[in-house]
């Protein structure tokens, strides 16, 4: 897919990134099944202000695979070699857990959380939402779903994209492409389902850390998918995770895929809260 006009791909201690703009730096994780290319819609409006940098996580797209440092504390470092000084974290689904992780261990002037619960952090366990959640343990069995899905990207993403949009052409089939040869090779579809499979240790890595933390914090979610748990898991956050700003935005009439099919709405958010 094209870069959009005036960024550049880059790559540094085997993390690939599209970087942009001018400004405080403003980072970009992407969701499953992704890569940076999620937040191309808006990645041109975003640089009018900001020093963008949308990064592909470890293993994914034109980040090198390894065998091992797929939890969330881990891929934060990654970022955090790639960044100078305090920085705004934006993550979208299991990008969010990479960019909770970063705000709790490094310099962060805001973090906003799109379209995910945290693990560990109640409601977790018990997610009283309408979108079948199978995939996750699917995910988490060793070597299963990389025999089954691979060769079969495409079908299987498109699952996702469909469940997870109101109108499922706002990611073409060109896009899901895209993103099926960004975990084309079977060291970046593996890579994928590590994500899954370090959950305890995000779990534990979450749960053992409460002290105070002032780090302003936006909780968002669509309304017919995670956006209901988020008020929950702000009054969690404050009352036992020692979280002293923590805001929350439900997208009406959202679902899981809010980059691409709700753009303006998730830049008008990025730019109000980054302005605090």
């Amino acid at each position: 897919m094209t870069i959009p006009a005036g960024f550049t791909s880059e790559t540094t201690n085997t993390i690939h990134y599209v970087k942009g703009g001018h400004g405080p730096t403003l980072v970009l994780i992407h969701g499953f099944p992704q890569d940076w290319y999620e937040w191309c819609r808006i990645m041109p409006r975003l640089a009018e202000r900001f020093t963008v940098i949308a990064v592909d996580l470890r293993g994914v797209g034109g980040s090198t695979p390894t065998t091992g440092g797929y939890d969330a504390a881990t891929m934060a470092e990654d970022i955090h070699r790639l960044v100078d000084g305090p920085v705004h974290m934006v993550g979208h689904d299991v990008g969010g857990w990479v960019a909770y992780a970063y705000a709790r261990s490094f310099p962060t002037r805001t973090a906003m959380i799109v379209e995910t619960p945290l693990p560990g952090i109640e409601p977790w366990l018990h997610l009283d939402i309408d979108v079948p959640l199978w995939h996750g343990e699917f995910h988490m069995i060793p070597g299963l779903p990389e025999a089954l899905v691979a060769d079969r990207q495409a079908t299987y993403f498109r699952h996702f994209f469909d469940v997870g949009t109101v109108d499922n052409s706002v990611i073409s089939d060109d896009d899901v492409q895209h993103y099926a040869d960004a975990y084309g090779d079977p060291d970046r579809l593996r890579s994928a389902f590590e994500m899954y499979r370090a959950i305890p240790a995000n779990m534990a890595h979450n749960t053992e850390r409460t002290s105070p933390i002032d780090v302003p914090l936006l909780l968002v979610g669509g309304e017919h998918v995670f956006g209901p748990i988020m008020p929950a898991v702000a009054e969690n956050l404050k009352a036992n995770f020692g979280w002293a700003d923590v805001d929350v935005h439900i997208v009406p009439g959202g679902r899981h895929y809010l980059v691409e099919e709700r753009p303006d709405d998730i830049a008008d958010l990025i730019e109000r809260h980054t302005g605090r």
